[in-house]
């Protein structure tokens, strides 16, 4: 077991816990000492990973999945610890590894009860780890609870403003997706061997043995669909992010948009498409209205926030949507453009939180109103903010871009008029994005200065510099160097193509 590389990537965040549990409350050192040697090891293991996964495929291992491995985990019911990656999954692994680096960073000076929060922050990235590394249906739906649970206390301790009100409001709407998510995960477990034979929890051998009773797969797609969704801040179950993103603390904020609300996207098309490819073809229309409805409704619920955290929430929401949006257009192009947005908004929206906290760390206030002219204050955090907003924009040469034209251009491939008018729709969203992303920048950054105060503030310390370059390098990465993403990728999606067009 432990000369799999996957599971290291369970085991070091535990090793973290084990670590800080070592540490003395006050010994604020060591607590960084830790969380820096873990965070740097897992970031390391994760480009390793994709170097090795990338010198794999070269050499003409075409295996649907590498680095497998599967230990019984309890016999009665053949649940497994099984592992194993895929392009897709291996990128999930690398922006998990990317975010929880730069978030231990961005929480240098986190307080109160240092230890306690990087205890449940290391909780929580243990769960995004196993989630991206499990192939049982089972150990991935363990591994997602254990990524949601610590967010409560997250939230509700280290939080600011009505942070107990939107910790339980996140908790009670999370669980309850996750209570559809087992129903059609029990689902699919009860039809896994309709020929008679054991029933299974792996992911591979329900797929290609084509599992599910064509005449259980409606009810089950909208149980697994709608679980994994509500994650993905799905209308109309999206109203726990904005509250919960503004409440939440700067790495928590960073880590549960940029990575967490990945596991939505990523279990819609890893579980209710790819197992479940009938009734995907079958009811994809109905949740392309839901989530051609999150891409409008989040850009534009957006427009009119003044709370720089509440801009950044809506967008997450329409940015998100977008991805399940691709997702059901059930082609390679549009589903590599998810994949795609996946990797663009995590980098880009930890980038934006991780600003928002740093600026609301000196000014003690995240109302647009009550800032301005911060360009010629904290010039290197303006800068910083520019780009992030460009990425989000869609300007060419950064993340956003190629995510979007990618999507879109898939998406207008199926030429049926119901398809093209939502995309049209969805086209919208940019335009709309790039008015409240210049609207804030004129505002925050090349605006009057409101507060003589903020005056005498100063500039990113050396730890936000670490933090915020590295998210940047990253979008500006996948901007000039998309090639390479898409090498990693292409082979995933033989399986589920060839599973949709069996479906038709």
């Amino acid at each position: 077991m432990f000369g799999n590389i996957l599971i290291w990537f369970v085991i070091i965040p535990v090793l973290m816990m084990a670590g800080l549990g070592l540490c003395r409350n006050s010994s604020m050192a060591a607590i960084r000492t830790v969380m820096v040697v873990g965070s740097t090891i897992l970031l390391a293991l994760a480009i390793w990973l994709c170097v090795d996964f990338l010198e794999l495929r070269a050499a003409g291992n075409d295996a649907e999945m590498l680095f497998t491995g599967s230990w019984m985990w309890y016999a009665p019911l053949n649940i497994h610890l099984a592992v194993g990656v895929d392009g897709i999954s291996v990128l999930m692994l690398l922006l998990s590894a990317i975010i929880v680096f730069a978030g231990t960073f961005a929480s240098w000076k986190i307080n109160p009860l240092p230890k306690n929060f990087f205890l449940w922050f290391a909780l929580l990235s243990t769960g995004v780890f196993g989630f991206f590394i499990s192939i049982d249906m089972f150990t991935m739906f363990m591994f997602y609870e254990v990524a949601l649970i610590p967010m409560y206390l997250l939230i509700g301790v280290w939080g600011t403003g009505r942070k107990e009100y939107s910790a339980m409001k996140l908790t009670l709407m999370l669980m309850g997706g996750s209570a559809f998510l087992m129903l059609g995960l029990l689902g699919i477990y009860w039809h896994s061997a309709p020929a008679g034979g054991e029933l299974t929890w792996n992911i591979l051998e329900i797929a290609h043995n084509n599992a599910v009773d064509p005449t259980w797969q409606n009810l089950l797609f909208c149980f697994t669909f709608v679980g994994f969704g509500v994650l993905g801040a799905m209308f109309p179950f999206h109203t726990w992010s904005p509250d919960g993103h503004a409440c939440a603390p700067t790495a928590v904020s960073m880590l549960h948009a940029g990575v967490l609300m990945k596991l939505g996207g990523y279990g819609c098309f890893r579980i209710a498409i790819y197992l479940l490819p009938a009734a995907a073809n079958e009811l994809a229309w109905i949740f392309i209205i839901l989530t051609g409805i999150s891409v409008v409704y989040g850009a534009f619920s957006a427009c009119v926030q003044t709370d720089l955290k509440y801009i950044n929430a809506y967008s997450s929401v329409s940015h998100c949507g977008m991805v399940l949006f691709a997702l059901l257009m059930l082609n390679q192009t549009a589903m590599t453009g998810a994949i795609l947005q996946m990797l663009s908004h995590g980098l880009m929206t930890a980038l934006f939180f991780a600003l928002i906290g740093m600026i609301y760390g000196r000014t003690h206030t995240r109302d647009i109103r009550q800032m301005g002219g911060l360009m010629q204050i904290m010039p290197y955090l303006g800068v910083c903010y520019m780009i992030a907003g460009f990425a989000s924009l869609g300007l060419p040469g950064l993340s956003g871009f190629v995510a979007e034209m990618t999507i879109f251009f898939g998406a207008w491939q199926d030429n049926d008029l119901f398809h093209r008018i939502f995309v049209i729709a969805a086209t919208c969203s940019i335009v709309i994005t790039a008015v409240y992303i210049l609207r804030v920048v004129g505002k925050l950054l090349l605006g009057k200065v409101q507060d003589q105060h903020h005056l005498q503030l100063t500039d990113a310390t050396w730890f936000e510099r670490l933090s915020t370059v590295t998210l940047i390098v990253s979008i500006a990465g996948i901007g000039f160097f998309p090639n390479w993403i898409n090498e990693t990728i292409q082979h995933s999606f033989a399986p589920i193509v060839h599973a949709i067009q069996n479906a038709f």
